[in-house]
């Protein structure tokens, strides 16, 4: 991860801005630069992760243009090969092709990315500042206006705060030009759906998702993986394992008296013969990470706050023990093949509309989850399942093939590797467990019954208090009054509360988890 930030005029406080944008070195703690640009500044804090050499370091200039970036670009080389005969390349950074592109193409390049990127650029031809960000939002960015209406772009919203009235989530998919945005590329926008058999949608899929995680491999900096012992993240595992000349250093993380996925991750790591690392995680550490936690996120979203506790304490053992900079995990597969509640969508148009609302709204929570608590330790998060060519292949499966009549959710995927040896079939078939569930039932317990003690009956009155997005239970009420702290009056850089689909029979709960449901069953055994 890195981070960036950019001013796009006059900074009416320039020590203030250089506070605020340290408010997340931890994202790119190898070096710092502020320059001046066309009358305007571009902050770059670097994670070195492709191309060690100081000539990597960003942001890059061509022709009085400049640009910074917090992305990755897959296949970077055939644009370097394309445009070798117009640009000497000075560094082996990913990055350095963007403006080379740019000159090339303008904002059309954008359309012609294979990336997860954020980016803040300056053209030095028309004295614009352009920004954009990749169609899933995978790489973070917020903007906000001063008070003068001078436009900030920023990698979080702890960069904004103070500087800006109100801070909301760049759009995925979308470039900013003369003050207004434009989509390039909705990757929810299925133009037909996909005639495929069920034996020729899960052929693709295996071969998308395999091409998925290799492109994420490669890397300067070394790479781990993150295992819970549930479907996705062990199968990008074991694609990875299979891919690697010596073994791949996994972990995983569960509660100290009753972690579901421990022994599950044990399996599998034992199966494809990774190095393994458990992370052991008590009540204690629990509460005691919870106001930290929300203030990395900048969120009071009752699921991204329960799965970043479960998740933190590994990434910051990684970083605090290993030369590991790079993480692979298994978000997004949920959002394309369904969780635990859409067994109850009423048809297959029900489905794919959740689906595509889901996608549209991963850069709020789990792909926001991936990136804060693995950025605040100095790494890098990469999702193979967000991969642009296996989400759109997803996305336009015919949906009746993706609802759950195989009495086992997320059919497709498994079927893709059934038979293959990749993972044994406890693995491939095994029920899906919430994430903060499966870390130990007793974490989410802990969370709920610290609320209860903190409020009596009164707190629905301090509910209200809210007007968008007002919390609904104790817990919810601790979250959001932890993060208006940090975040006074920015409630609505999150659209709501991530909750199972209350209009479908079977889903109308108070609690997101899928625990709740009367269909979980032995997904936490």
């Amino acid at each position: 991860m890195c981070s960036i930030m950019g001013y796009c005029g006059k900074v009416a406080d320039m020590q203030s801005f250089l506070d605020a944008f340290d408010r997340t070195l931890s994202r790119g703690p190898d070096e710092s630069r502020v320059i001046d640009a066309g009358g305007g500044v571009l902050a770059f804090h670097r994670l070195a992760i492709m191309g060690f050499q100081p000539e990597a370091m960003q942001p890059f200039e061509l022709d009085g243009s400049y640009v910074v970036c917090n992305g990755e670009i897959y296949g970077f080389e055939r644009f370097r090969e394309e445009l070798a005969g117009e640009y000497e390349f000075k560094s082996g950074s990913d990055c350095e092709v963007l403006l080379p592109l740019y000159r090339k193409y303008g904002v059309e390049m954008f359309r012609m990315l294979d990336a997860e990127f954020a980016l803040i650029m300056y053209d030095g031809t028309t004295g614009e500042f352009i920004a954009a960000r990749d169609p899933i939002g995978i790489r973070p960015l917020y903007y906000g206006c001063d008070e003068r209406g001078v436009m900030i772009f920023a990698s979080e919203a702890k960069n904004l705060v103070g500087l800006v009235g109100e801070i909301l989530p760049f759009p995925p998919g979308h470039y900013y030009r003369n003050g207004e945005f434009v989509c390039y590329h909705d990757i929810t926008h299925v133009d037909s759906v996909l005639e495929d058999g069920l034996e020729t949608v899960c052929k693709n899929i295996r071969e998308k998702l395999i091409r998925g995680v290799e492109k994420r491999l490669v890397s300067d900096a070394k790479v781990g993986f993150l295992l819970s012992g549930g479907l996705d993240s062990s199968l990008v595992c074991a694609i990875a394992a299979r891919r690697s000349s010596q073994p791949i250093r996994t972990f995983a993380i569960g509660m100290s008296k009753d972690a579901i996925d421990l022994k599950y991750a044990k399996q599998v790591a034992d199966f494809i013969g990774s190095d393994h690392t458990e992370v052991i995680v008590t009540e204690a550490d629990i509460l005691d990470a919870l106001e930290e936690v929300i203030h990395i996120l900048g969120t009071f979203n009752i699921t991204t706050i329960r799965a970043t506790i479960g998740m933190y304490p590994a990434r910051k053992a990684i970083h605090g023990t290993t030369d590991i900079r790079v993480l692979l995990t298994g978000e997004i597969s949920d959002e394309l093949f369904g969780y635990k509640y859409t067994d109850f969508a009423p048809d297959a148009e029900a489905f794919q509309e959740e689906s595509l609302k889901r996608v549209r709204e991963l850069h709020m929570y789990d792909v926001l989850r991936a990136d804060r608590c693995i950025s605040v330790n100095s790494l890098e998060a990469r999702v193979p399942f967000g991969d642009l060519d296996f989400v759109e292949y997803v996305l336009a499966v015919d949906p009746e093939l993706k609802l759950n009549r195989y009495g086992k959710g997320k059919y497709l995927l498994r079927h893709a590797f059934e038979g293959l040896g990749y993972l044994p079939d406890g693995i491939l078939w095994r029920e899906k467990a919430a994430f903060s569930d499966a870390v130990g039932h007793s974490m989410v317990d802990c969370l709920k019954r610290y609320a209860e003690g903190l409020y009596d009956d009164g707190f629905r009155e301090r509910c209200a208090a809210f007007d968008h997005s007002p919390p609904f239970t104790k817990e919810s009420l601790l979250y959001r009054e932890i993060f208006e702290r940090y975040y006074p009056g920015q409630g609505g850089m999150i659209s709501g509360f991530w909750m199972p689909n209350r209009d479908w029979e079977g889903c109308d709960v108070d609690d997101p988890s899928a625990r709740v449901l009367s269909n979980y069953g032995d997904s936490g055994k």
